[in-house]
């Protein structure tokens, strides 16, 4: 840790504070909050604060993001070029299908919600031990999704009541240990806890088109354009839909799921 905050330095970094371990990005159970570099290293490293923003225990991730998040994407290169001289990326794209590549720091315990993303990206584990558990992109209909994210907090023990059908999702589910890598395929849910104060580096890259991605996303988790177009056309339909007696809305609405199975639905994802 020492060595971590001296290579890094007392910029200011934008991070996640959390009174609890497991963080809920659609309820937002964090605040925003900016320290300087050594001195995250030094909170995230510790179990218990003697200076903190909502308590004792509370907990700290940083996602590193551009130098203007808006405009910027996230490039350890750029950002943190001291740190990124002790990083190897593997050449497993061409360089010119970069995206970017996310700093990450992680107190121990923190829990980051389930997600999925738009591009191919590789989890490297610099330091500490990590847990990922994922889920199929054929397994969508189980994973109660808002936008990219699943409503399932605890995947270990969810509220069946609230959702009876996450139970059908098949989980695979490893640890990683420092040197580790990671590849997780776009659309692949992911859902990550920290086993203990950890540091890892997340590369994404564009394996399609550019066109197909959305040029103002410095995330990388935007929805592909047509698929946002067709989530769009879709939100329209149900509206016309609306306008129809019950009986008829339902006997429209399976005419529609039935186009959509037979047209775009495939048995099986391909290797």
């Amino acid at each position: 840790m020492e060595y971590l905050g001296k290579k890094g330095g007392s910029k200011e970094v934008k991070i996640h504070v959390s009174p609890t371990p497991q963080m809920d990005f659609i309820n937002k159970n964090f605040l925003y909050r900016s320290l300087p570099f050594n001195e995250l290293v030094k909170r995230a490293g510790a179990d218990k604060q003697t200076e903190y923003f909502i308590s004792e225990t509370e907990k700290y991730y940083l996602r590193a993001v551009g130098d203007n998040p808006r405009t910027d994407i996230a490039d350890i290169n750029k950002q943190f070029p001291e740190l990124a001289e002790d990083i190897s990326i593997p050449p497993f794209f061409s360089p010119d299908r970069f995206f970017s590549s996310v700093f990450r720091i992680s107190s121990n315990g923190i829990q980051l919600w389930t997600h999925y993303d738009v591009m191919d990206n590789i989890l490297i584990q610099v330091t500490g031990s990590k847990r990922v558990v994922l889920f199929s992109p054929q397994d969508a209909n189980y994973m109660y999704l808002n936008g990219d994210k699943s409503e399932v907090l605890d995947i270990d023990n969810p509220d069946l009541e609230i959702y009876p059908n996450f139970i059908n999702a098949t989980r695979y589910e490893g640890v990683l240990q420092a040197g580790d890598i990671l590849f997780i395929p776009a659309l692949w849910f992911h859902n990550v806890i920290a086993l203990e104060f950890g540091i890892a580096v997340n590369v994404f890259w564009k394996h399609l088109d550019d066109n197909l991605y959305d040029n103002k996303d410095t995330y990388g988790n935007k929805d592909l354009t047509p698929a946002s177009r067709a989530m769009q056309i879709m939100d329209r339909a149900m509206k016309a839909l609306e306008e129809l007696p019950d009986s008829y809305k339902d006997f429209y609405a399976r005419r529609l799921i039935t186009r959509i199975e037979r047209k775009c639905l495939q048995k099986s994802f391909p290797p």
